[in-house]
């Protein structure tokens, strides 16, 4: 089994990785397909299913769908072309993808929130259609949107998660327990295995300069969002709070009153920096989701800035660290919120988070899986359940405690041997079995929790 960390770590846009990114990725792959076929296309439908048509308007689902019917993909993506390409749109009735012929489409008309039950594949669902000059539907896919930003059709999804492309990689780890006995074996960390794997693929140069490219952006993310007040967009009236926070915390650093707690406002200023700028539609990098972007780089930033001999030249082996985590995650339960509510995604992160914490600071490779399973063990049973279709309430401050549980579960960890009686992988089976059981109501639905509580909402 092989995930790059540039699967786990890809830069993006706001505000959902599943639900933003994930029907944008959807769309430009509809648009390959459509390249490649030899029909002549007039025009273009959709519909949007599952987590997808209940929370798709906060989430801009749909605005996300009509931008990658227009070309725009999130790695490459800018916001003002996107307004002005939106508008010509609405006005039009037109959509101009690269390499095909002007198209019909009239959002209102063309793509329907669909609050049936969900397509039998995945919670996050969504139907591309293109039709001929007549109307009638000459090519037809469905695709998943199954976190992360990671989409597959309804073919692969079918094909099952055992399907692997690619050339073989040194250490090929499906569980946490090949992870451990190859590291045992092999007397490398877990990061230089993983490093192994991604040269194997990639070659050391555009490891390095991914991996360096993966920091910058999510540093930047935090600087933004550290320097940017206001109110957050989506009608619920957030304010940003990572500013003031921080500038507070400046203010009332080199005095003599600061009680030690105030290290986890530093912690929760960093995430919650990040995720505000998310919430925003801002660039950001999915660690493994956009819900929970902040997670990750909040402990990078808490190492670098407030832990003595940190160096930014270790950067690479925390990421890769928690890249591994992600992966085992993944591959054997979930990210998506909307399969398994938020211990999925945040839960993930912090495990992701206190792994990579761990091994910068000198964990063995069991001390590390002990890191990462004490932090997912205390996320299980995490719903997801976002105000208004936001990803504002409870997910900004929700990431600002996943970093401060990550870090408090690496430091645990460092106190042992690695000894402990849970093994990450009986946590991560945990998590999917929860995930499975839990009621939709707590899936990404807005259906149940805190979004039916909150009243005005």
């Amino acid at each position: 089994m092989f995930l790059s960390v540039f699967d786990m770590f890809k830069v993006g846009i706001g505000p959902s990785s599943s639900h933003t990114m994930g029907p944008m990725v959807a769309a430009a792959r509809f648009l390959d397909l459509m390249r490649a076929s030899p029909f002549e296309f007039r025009g273009l439908r959709g519909s949007l299913h599952g987590s997808l048509a209940f929370t798709g308007v906060g989430h801009a689902s749909d605005r996300a769908t009509v931008l990658g019917l227009a070309g725009f993909r999130p790695e490459t993506y800018d916001n003002d072309k996107a307004e002005t390409v939106l508008e010509q749109i609405r006005e039009t009735g037109k959509v101009c993808p690269p390499g095909l012929p002007e198209l019909d489409f009239h959002p209102k008309d063309d793509l329907i929130f669909d609050f049936g039950p969900n397509l039998p594949g995945h919670a996050n669902g969504m139907i591309l259609m293109a039709t001929d000059a007549q109307g009638d539907v000459i090519l037809q896919e469905t695709y998943y949107s199954i976190g992360g930003g990671f989409v597959m059709t309804e073919g692969e999804l079918a094909a099952g998660r055992n399907t692997e492309e690619g050339d073989p990689v040194p250490y090929p780890f499906k569980s946490a327990a090949e992870m451990l006995e190859m590291a045992e074996t092999s007397g490398k960390s877990i990061a230089e295995m993983k490093k192994a794997n991604e040269i194997s693929r990639g070659g050391p140069e555009n490891l390095r300069s991914g991996v360096a490219r993966i920091w910058e952006v999510m540093n930047g993310c935090i600087q933004r969002g550290l320097e940017t007040d206001g109110i957050l967009p989506g009608g619920l009236q957030v304010k940003r709070r990572a500013k003031g926070i921080h500038d507070a915390l400046l203010a009332e650093r080199g005095t003599n009153l600061n009680a030690p707690h105030k290290i986890n406002d530093w912690i929760s200023a960093y995430a919650m920096a990040v995720n505000e700028e998310n919430a925003a539609g801002g660039q950001v990098v999915t660690a493994p989701t956009n819900g929970a972007a902040g997670v990750v780089p909040a402990v990078i930033r808490y190492w670098l800035d407030h832990v003595p001999g940190a160096t930014e030249a270790k950067v690479e082996d925390f990421l890769l660290t928690a890249a591994a985590i992600g992966g085992l995650v993944k591959y054997n339960a979930s990210i998506s919120g909307a399969e398994a509510g938020c211990q999925a995604e945040v839960g993930s992160a912090s495990a992701m988070g206190a792994a990579g914490l761990a091994a910068v600071l000198g964990g063995t490779p069991a001390q590390i899986e002990n890191a990462a399973e004490i932090a997912l063990e205390h996320h299980l049973g995490m719903t997801c359940d976002p105000v208004k279709g936001l990803v504002q309430v409870p997910c900004i401050e929700r990431n600002g405690l996943g970093a401060i549980k990550a870090v408090s579960a690496a430091s645990l960890a460092l106190r042992g041997d690695g000894t402990h009686l849970v093994p990450l992988d009986a946590c991560i089976e945990t998590m999917r079995q929860t995930g499975a059981d839990m009621s939709e109501k707590y899936k990404e639905t807005s259906l149940g929790g805190l979004a039916v509580n909150i009243p005005n909402c």
